[in-house]
């Protein structure tokens, strides 16, 4: 019998609308659990077992209602053949600057995809399986299959290229995003029949080329993405889009998406009169200000302050959360402060 009181339960009912006890949490704890667990970026980033265990000492600590899979920005990129290197001790992979990407040519010879054997994909597959394993049935597990094809195109050919060639050679950046896009299928079904409770993907670069060239470019990828993975798997799959979304919120929504991620900058009060009672979010403390330099008691306010707001527009879909990744820094009890504040909200709703 499904335990009605456990985390991956209050998430899920969260996500649908339904009545549940209290708030939920899930803060995007990426390189903070390497920080957390005393394990440098190198073995968090190229290790399964390291990967998993740094998180499972992160849930173990702090208890949060859901937790996130996710090594870099770059994993999808690096299977499709973008170099990558650590750019100093201790930091993530990320790309040399190096672009993968010139010409169409270049386009034809990015080979199918396939996940069980490219770049770190393996890897993080490996990792997905292994959380299921040890909480997939207690614990809400979030697996980032990366990027959408608009940002992945800009890792693999160079955010400024990509700017430059939307005004005179779209036709390429579309067939770039077209390859994009099987990628990103094809890693995040694998990461869904590996355990992952819900699919997270970003495309913040697309939140800097405005609305009109967002609907007319990013959009319609991320709709194709969104629909095949709908098409295959019954899961959550959201969209996160850094910094200030607002000019763009309600064509976030087009995309398809049963989640949007939110960053700080975005007045909640607004978005969810905007996108109403039916879009989960997820967000949007400050993981910065707040979070990382903030005291204990403003991180509970915050917290406070979020579930009261989305009451008062009658939100019931939020999970309580960074509104982007935490700060490897993030003093423990803020991070403590924020989820028992959470556990404590008392809804009743």
């Amino acid at each position: 019998m499904l335990d009605q009181s456990c985390s991956e339960h209050l998430v899920g009912q969260t996500l649908m609308g339904r009545p549940v006890p209290r708030a939920v949490s899930g803060p995007l704890a990426v390189h903070y659990c390497a920080r957390l667990a005393g394990i440098s970026m190198r073995d968090y980033t190229l290790n399964p077992r390291t990967l998993a265990d740094c998180v499972l000492r992160y849930y173990e600590t702090f208890r949060p209602d859901a937790i996130w899979l996710s090594a870099d920005t770059w994993v999808t990129a690096q299977a499709m053949g973008a170099a990558v290197a650590f750019p100093a001790d201790n930091q993530p992979l990320a790309g040399t600057g190096e672009p993968c990407v010139r010409s169409a040519a270049d386009i034809d010879r990015i080979p199918s995809p396939d996940p069980d054997s490219q770049g770190r994909w393996p890897m993080m597959l490996e990792a997905m399986r292994l959380l299921d394993a040890a909480l997939g049935k207690d614990v809400f597990v979030v697996a980032c299959f990366d990027q959408y094809p608009f940002s992945l195109a800009c890792a693999l050919m160079g955010i400024q290229q990509v700017m430059t060639r939307l005004m005179d050679d779209r036709s390429m950046v579309e067939a770039l995003m077209a390859r994009c896009a099987e990628y990103t299928l094809a890693y995040a079904l694998a990461l869904a029949e590996a355990g992952a409770d819900m699919l997270s993907g970003g495309d913040s670069p697309a939140g800097l080329i405005g609305p009109r060239l967002y609907r007319a470019v990013a959009l319609p990828l991320e709709q194709r993405v969104i629909t095949g993975l709908k098409d295959s798997v019954t899961i959550p799959v959201s969209l996160h889009i850094c910094g200030n979304a607002m000019p763009i919120l309600t064509d976030m929504v087009a995309s398809g998406a049963d989640v949007l991620e939110l960053d700080h900058e975005v007045d909640m009060a607004t978005a969810f009169r905007m996108l109403g009672p039916e879009m989960g979010i997820w967000g949007n403390l400050d993981p910065v200000a707040l979070l990382a330099q903030g005291t204990s008691e403003a991180v509970r306010q915050a917290v406070v302050d979020l579930i009261a707001t989305a009451a008062a527009c009658g939100h019931r879909r939020l999970v309580i959360s960074s509104g982007c990744t935490l700060a490897p820094d993030t003093p423990s009890a803020n991070l403590h402060a924020m989820l028992d504040a959470v556990r404590n909200s008392g809804l009743g709703r």
